[in-house]
């Protein structure tokens, strides 16, 4: 039976290492504490917001100098009887999952043939193309963690030019990378790319339950019946969605709500509130898999640090 008070999260979050923005829901606190926590969250959005010029500055004065970013580097080996959706992915040139569609639709030849079969074993003496480019497993794997903001696509091309994810991190690496999952075009927050295509399927499998923390905006206060209803599942018209936590989190503005969950479904937290008449203002996802959008401003990026990397590829199920 899920909790259905303001301390939801209480759990997670005093179970987490790293601060997410949602510590308020932890135990021990004040409502006094929680309130002014809260007020200096939302100024800080405010500044985010004011503060685009100063961030282009410092942009561009760190590309003047020449300034390099360190990052890591993991060599990898293609094996012999590799499937080729992995060695495809190896390549960096998609996820796992995303190179199964490309070799069903032709797009894949070993040694000229064209292959349909997602688990045709790969020798290291084989060549692979893609599209009718060769393609050979990637030695320096990089992975980049974005804030991202509204109005960028989680794509690494569009037909029409508009502003992509890829766009904000030109100077983050040469190598080739590419989002883990998607965020909405108007969904701002945690997003990971990389060129680690093993990775990328682990987070993104159903099976392992990656839990994702999003901060909701409505468009006016969601009743007790609604919030009630979203806790014990709603029926979608691709099946039953739940919740793995839900809050009120902002006292006397219930505009303001936090929801946890690890569907991966498309548009999932939108099509929740809209099932009950809802327009969401605003998206914003504060943690990924345990990480989160801490020191790093709207538009801006990092790179992982090498434990971060470790606790990614070990995880537990659903973390």
């Amino acid at each position: 039976m899920r909790c259905m008070v303001f301390f939801t999260f209480a759990d997670l979050f005093t179970a987490m290492k790293k601060k997410t923005g949602f510590e308020k829901f932890a135990k021990g606190q004040s409502s006094g504490a929680k309130k002014e926590q809260f007020r200096q969250e939302k100024r800080q959005f405010k500044k985010e917001l004011t503060q685009q010029a100063e961030r282009k500055k410092l942009e561009l004065k760190a590309k003047a100098e020449g300034e390099k970013k360190p990052r890591i580097i993991i060599e990898r080996k293609a094996e012999d009887n590799m499937p080729l959706n992995k060695y495809i992915a190896h390549c960096g040139v998609c996820s796992r999952r995303d190179a199964v569609e490309l070799i069903k639709a032709g797009k894949a030849t070993v040694n000229g043939e064209t292959i349909l079969e997602p688990g045709h074993k790969i020798k290291v003496k084989d060549e692979v193309t893609v599209n009718g480019k060769k393609v050979t497993p990637v030695k320096g794997l990089v992975y980049i963690l974005l804030n991202k903001p509204k109005d960028y696509l989680t794509t690494t091309e569009d037909p029409q030019n508009r502003k992509t994810v890829l766009d904000l991190i030109k100077q983050a690496t040469s190598e080739r990378v590419y989002p883990v999952g998607r965020l909405d075009r108007n969904t701002s927050g945690v997003l990971l790319l990389t060129n680690d295509g093993e990775l990328s399927q682990k987070l993104t499998h159903p099976s392992n339950e990656i839990k994702k923390v999003y901060a909701v905006s409505l468009d006016k206060p969601l009743t007790k019946a609604h919030f009630d209803a979203i806790v014990k599942g709603t029926e979608l018209e691709d099946g039953i969605i739940n919740v793995d936590a839900l809050a009120y989190t902002e006292a006397g503005d219930k505009t303001q709500i936090g929801i946890e969950i690890h569907s991966g479904r498309n548009r999932i937290v939108r099509r929740i509130f809209e099932h009950y008449g809802y327009d969401v203002k605003g998206l914003d996802r504060v943690m990924f898999a345990g990480l989160t959008k801490k020191n790093v401003n709207r538009g801006k990026w990092r790179l992982l640090t090498e434990r971060e990397v470790r606790e990614l590829k070990f995880f537990g199920r659903g973390k």
